[in-house]
């Protein structure tokens, strides 16, 4: 006997720590090993965004394969950057958006203009700045480009998060005023789980949008500054440039592989995470799987370590930042509603002048028919999105209905699904170019699906998630009341899903004109074909660094996206918001 427990006896402490379940299983080694990764990767990329600009252009983006996996870490590291960029914007914006009419009247419209604002628009106006910002470094450049791809991200995740806000069900509000929950409270307990579904969905899919604009942001051209930044972008377009197919085909193979990564290391554990936050009655019959989130909830050292932040966390969910709300009294309303009219009258006065501050300045450097030529490439522009974004809808919905409505296709998809949204239109640019000088077709016409590439994911990742979000006791209520065919559509799923595609549909018709400026001119070597639209004025116009004329091409975009939002979307939200909560 004494002999047989000699052996525990020489490991107390190891005894005493398996016995406190503090040693370490597997799962933990794990998720040391991927944490670990992801921080040499981190900080091996910081470290080259930190070496000077002049070694840009003493080692030039080659098209050597084996420089693909450094290209494609400092991609990424862009595309996240960007991505919590537009994470921070989105719950303070949108959030003051939902919370504030005051702030609505101004944010709204200004989420819709600026959607429509290209990225060559953008990078037209900023990269001097970041350049500036830090002189003689590529941290600068790198800034420039991060602030691009935020600008194909954000305003797609900011809409989202917003509608999400507007139909939080009623009942459930009210339930959480019951206990006296503030403001600070019903936000993190009831509104933004209530978001999460929809918002991650829409994280997949701006990820995506940011790689249809990553050659734009990496190899940028504005003017006489050129600066050509390491990445899957710059190597796509130097491959275009020099009509090398097998390079193309390299960049589209690691862009694939990169998606692949992060769908299985990020996005899929936090579409199974963000599963238990779905409003039904019902517990789902399936529900996706990751294994990476299999192993973070089977961890014991890593949860031990996340205790203290879980604590602060906690502490943080009891405070109250704003008193328990009051009835107002009627002279306090009075109050309210002239502080409204003046704040509105303050919103209009700037917007006025805004507008002749831009007439007098363009005016002074433009002609008559530079604004003829704006406005009718703009009612071509404006023709081809709204045929385009009409297909797509007639297409994608039920797709996107069908996969939602099962959770482990949808799982299954998902990764093919934010490659073919990630899929960048650079790469047809050799068959559209070649096809149509070979054949003699119409541009306006043989263009125009380049348009709509990348966007139409829009409407088929934002339906996939409604359909997804749809509470189970109503699909088994209808199956009890037998609804089928058109009643089932019609009575059920549509209303269900409406309020996440007219989501879907806004960015994707924003996007759709943004899509545009590549779309509408494209070239393959020394090959150039254009379509006439708005979007080939301001490709025009950058190209030769105009910036007068840049500007009219933006604004006159900003102003039909922004009149057509008012004329389409925006009643189809507000319907959506009084008819369509799960109340």
């Amino acid at each position: 006997m004494k002999s047989a427990l000699r052996p525990r006896s020489q490991f107390p402490l190891l005894a005493a720590l398996a016995r406190a379940r503090v040693w370490p299983n597997v799962y933990d080694l794990i998720a040391f090993a991927l944490l670990i990764a992801a921080a040499a990767l981190l900080a091996h990329g910081a470290a080259a965004a930190r070496d000077p600009l002049a070694l840009l252009s003493q080692h030039p983006v080659s098209l050597d394969p084996s420089h693909l996996p450094e290209y494609a870490l400092r991609t990424t590291l862009r595309m996240f950057a960007a991505m919590l960029a537009s994470l921070l914007f989105t719950f303070l914006i949108a959030t003051w958006a939902a919370k504030s009419r005051r702030a609505e009247r101004i944010i709204v419209p200004a989420l819709d203009i600026l959607q429509s604002v290209p990225v060559l628009g953008f990078l037209s106006f900023t990269v001097t700045f970041f350049l500036g910002l830090f002189p003689g470094r590529q941290l600068g450049a790198e800034c420039a480009a991060a602030f691009a791809i935020f600008t194909s991200q954000a305003w797609n995740m900011a809409f989202s998060f917003y509608q999400s806000l507007r139909t939080v069900p009623r009942d459930l509000d009210e339930v959480s005023r019951g206990f006296g929950l503030s403001a600070w409270q019903r936000f993190w307990r009831l509104e933004a789980p209530f978001a999460a579904p929809g918002l991650v969905w829409n994280m997949m899919m701006s990820m995506s949008g940011g790689w249809f604009f990553v050659v734009a942001s990496e190899a940028i051209t504005v003017g006489d500054t050129t600066v050509e930044l390491p990445g899957i972008g710059s190597y796509l377009a130097a491959a275009i440039a020099l009509k090398n197919f097998a390079a193309v085909g390299w960049a589209v193979a690691a862009m694939a592989v990169l998606i692949a990564l992060y769908d299985q290391l990020l996005f899929r554990p936090i579409v199974a995470w963000a599963d238990k936050f779905r409003v039904e009655t019902t517990a789902g019959q399936q529900r996706p799987r990751s294994w990476v989130y299999e192993v973070a909830r089977r961890t014991r050292l890593v949860k031990r370590a996340l205790r203290p932040l879980a604590w602060l966390w906690q502490r943080a969910m009891r405070l109250r930042w704003h008193p328990r709300a009051v009835a107002a009294a009627p002279s306090a309303a009075r109050a309210t509603n002239w502080i409204d009219r003046l704040w509105l009258a303050v919103v209009l006065a700037i917007a006025v002048w805004g507008a002749w501050y831009a007439f007098d300045y363009g005016r002074q450097t433009l002609n008559g028919s530079d604004v003829a030529q704006a406005f009718g490439g703009a009612l071509a522009t404006l023709l081809r999105v709204a045929v385009l974004i009409a297909i797509a809808s007639l297409i994608w919905v039920p797709v996107g209905v069908w996969i939602g409505l099962r959770p482990r296709l949808a799982a299954r998809v998902q990764p093919l699904a934010q490659f073919l949204a990630a899929f960048p239109a650079n790469v047809l640019f050799p068959v559209a170019v070649i096809a149509i000088v070979s054949t003699g077709a119409n541009p306006d016409i043989w263009l125009s699906p380049l348009m709509v590439l990348g966007t139409q994911w829009y409407i088929l990742f934002n339906v996939i998630a409604g359909a997804s979000a749809f509470p189970t006791d109503l699909r088994e209520a209808s199956s009890v009341y037998r609804l089928r065919s058109w009643t089932w559509w019609r009575r059920a799923i549509l209303p269900g899903i409406f309020p996440y595609y007219v989501t879907g549909a806004l960015t994707a018709s924003g996007g759709s004109w943004n899509a545009s400026i590549v779309a509408e001119l494209v070239h393959w070597g020394d090959q150039r074909v254009q379509a006439h639209g708005l979007g080939a004025y301001i490709a025009r116009a950058t190209e030769a660094g105009d910036f007068h004329r840049v500007m009219l091409g933006v604004a006159v975009m900003s102003l039909f996206v922004t009149l057509f939002n008012r004329a389409v979307w925006r009643p189809m939200y507000v319907y959506a918001e009084r008819r369509l909560r799960l109340d």
